[in-house]
């Protein structure tokens, strides 16, 4: 998979992919990321990407020829499936099931909002989803790009080694939660491992993880 990050400040992603699980990926060939510019795309010598909103209002709004050209190019270099994401306060919430959905395409392309967002004929008419990671806003689209990558990264085949791991994860189903997980010591200053872990009973262990699941009830 290749997952192509559109941004106004592409120093952020300096680190977020060079370390643990997802470098093991990029070295391994199972994904590949490419940061791309929007700046590289503005066509005036001042490299403009935002402007006043129209209407009037406070803050900026990122100009919409930049990101078409980028689009453009970015597209015309690639082959398989394809999706366009724009990560915005205003989207849709993105959960587990998007990060599944999402890792059966050969390509994404993730734009980056910022300011006070981005020409909405952009969302109309270049991107497949717009998309929110929660009910806050941040300062840019960049944290937000970090955890949609990284969530479809980890369930590539082989990104982390062991596929059963994936398996019984919190979010897996909708509002249901991964089951309490210990380890050695099984006794720790009074407080011990439930004896149903330790009695090599994979059934009876099987029928507790499942009852101790929790529900989300935020």
């Amino acid at each position: 998979m290749k997952i192509i990050i559109l941004t106004l400040f592409k120093d952020y992603f300096a680190s977020p992919f060079s370390t643990s699980i997802i470098k093991r990926a990029v070295e391994s060939g199972a994904v590949e990321f490419e940061i791309v510019d929007i700046r590289d795309f503005a066509r005036n010598k001042h490299q403009t990407t935002d402007d006043r909103p129209f209407g009037g209002g406070s803050g900026m709004v990122m100009m919409i020829e930049p990101i078409d050209l980028a689009l453009s190019e970015i597209k015309s270099k690639l082959s398989g499936k394809s999706l366009v994401i724009l990560t915005s306060a205003k989207g849709k919430r993105y959960n587990q099931q998007k990060a599944v959905e999402y890792s059966h395409y050969d390509n994404i392309i993730i734009i980056c909002g910022h300011y006070e967002g981005v020409d909405e004929r952009v969302v109309e008419s270049l991107v497949d989803e717009e998309v929110r990671i929660g009910d806050y806003v941040l300062t840019g689209g960049e944290p937000a790009a970090v955890v949609i990558a990284d969530s479809v990264a980890r369930l590539l085949p082989g990104v982390l080694g062991n596929e059963e791991s994936i398996r019984g994860e919190s979010h897996e189903e909708p509002g249901r939660l991964g089951y309490p997980q210990y380890t050695r010591p099984a006794e720790y200053k009074g407080m011990k491992v439930p004896d149903v872990l330790l009695g090599g009973n994979h059934q009876e262990i099987s029928a507790w993880r499942e009852k101790m699941r929790a529900k989300d009830d935020n």
